[in-house]
């Protein structure tokens, strides 16, 4: 197969779905851990640790990604593709409950009283939580991206 799919692995929209997705796990990550007790909410240490899962994998394949667009050669084998697609697709599904719970663990923790969340942590877990979402998103378009490309074959 010559032809290269956009946003496959080893092209430049490739490197910008994992950039976005490290800069947006990284961001949420900072937001929940930074100065705040999140450790007190099971679905907050989810997202921690989902989130901290995503970083090393996305730039990982960032790394992937410029290493074959500075040598000319796109990603082609099927089996090494198969892996990012798998893992892709794993990290989607473990961001997006991460992201959906610690979302509504905020929502409940705003709407019972104020001496559970002052509106400083709330707005942090706030937006943890949509960047969170934001890099299930990316990691989501990815994942398809590969999928389309690997089935292609």
């Amino acid at each position: 197969m010559d032809d290269v799919r956009p946003g496959s692995v080893g092209t430049t929209a490739s490197l910008c779905l994992r950039l976005g997705q490290t800069l947006f796990s990284a961001g949420s990550l900072l937001f929940m851990s930074v100065g705040v007790a999140f450790y007190s909410y099971t679905a907050f240490c989810f997202l921690v640790t989902v989130m901290g899962l995503l970083i090393p994998w996305s730039a990982t394949l960032a790394m992937v990604d410029i290493y074959s667009i500075f040598s000319g050669s796109p990603l082609r084998l099927p089996g090494v593709l198969l892996i990012v697609v798998l893992g892709d697709m794993a990290l989607a599904v473990l961001s997006l409950a991460a992201a959906c719970s610690s979302a509504g663990v905020v929502d409940l923790l705003v709407h019972i009283d104020s001496s559970y969340c002052p509106p400083k942590y709330c707005g942090r877990y706030q937006l943890s939580a949509a960047m969170a979402f934001l890099s299930w998103v990316l990691t989501t378009v990815s994942s398809l991206i590969n999928l389309w490309h690997l089935a292609s074959w």
